[in-house]
């Protein structure tokens, strides 16, 4: 019997990862559990040092823990060491590796929807650890201009000195016509309830130009990304599609198994 986990916090019963996960072990016909915790804050450290001493033999990392990790983890890959961030981990004769498939899992996405960022710009929302991976991905995909949009100007100043791009003021985005080719979200807001304010924003956008919206949420009924795209008669991706990707990479990293895409893509829609 294999045991993988997820640690998050109080979201970590929102997502849909156990549902897939459990789905592909039966299919592929292996014995194994994937365990959701919620984890505090202060308990992070304690709960990465747990998965040694449970014999725990890999986990995925979700909002709020991606960057507060690294501490704990004895490796790191070199995307997560160039990203700085970590959403998968796996554990090998005691010894814990952290890896980034946030980042292949995009641009996997971005291949489905055959969509070459060459020389196209992009406007990501969000300073956390996805959106590190995501302008991480842009750039090394050679897109002609990144703009990342945040509300803190540490956050803002650290992913453009890293990695590269400008930013801006999500609070001033609306401002003037928004000219980007493609448009991604990385934040955890979707929806009016989750934050009213940020929904009428993002409603209010004059989009000139774009291609694709991807939204890095799944499951928001009210979702304010897809009204816009289909506002604006524009290709839109939510975050099941990059989610898919990402479990496919995991599930090779814990157990050298490589499951068809599809089979994820159908079992994410199942546990909607």
């Amino acid at each position: 019997m294999k045991l993988f986990c997820l640690f998050s916090d109080e979201r970590v019963f929102r997502s849909k990862a156990p549902d897939i996960y459990s789905s592909i072990f039966n299919k592929i016909g292996i014995q194994a559990r994937y365990v959701p915790f919620k984890v505090m804050p202060r308990d992070i450290g304690e709960a990465i040092k747990s998965l040694k001493v449970l014999n725990i033999d890999g986990a995925s990392i979700t909002m709020p823990y991606k960057e507060a990790v690294l501490p704990y983890i004895d490796v790191l890959s070199e995307g997560a060491n160039i990203i700085q961030a970590v959403n998968t981990i796996t554990r090998s004769d005691g010894i814990l590796k952290g890896y980034n498939t946030n980042a292949i899992g995009f641009m996997d996405t971005l291949e489905e929807a055959h969509f070459n960022i060459t020389d196209k710009t992009a406007l990501v929302f969000g300073t956390g650890g996805v959106a590190k991976a995501v302008v991480f991905i842009l750039n090394w995909l050679r897109a002609d201009s990144v703009t990342i949009a945040g509300h803190s100007v540490d956050r803002l100043n650290m992913i453009v000195d890293k990695f590269g791009g400008r930013s801006v003021y999500i609070s001033n985005i609306a401002s003037k016509p928004v000219f980007a080719d493609i448009i991604i979200n990385t934040t955890s807001i979707s929806s009016p309830e989750e934050s009213a304010e940020f929904a009428q924003l993002i409603s209010s956008l004059d989009i000139r130009n774009c291609e694709l919206i991807i939204d890095l949420n799944y499951g928001r009924k009210n979702n304010f990304w897809k009204t816009l795209a289909q506002s604006n008669k524009i290709e839109f991706i939510d975050g099941l599609t990059p989610l898919s990707h990402s479990a496919r990479r995991n599930l090779i990293l814990w157990t050298r198994i490589d499951v068809d895409y599809q089979e994820f893509k159908k079992a994410a829609n199942r546990a909607l």
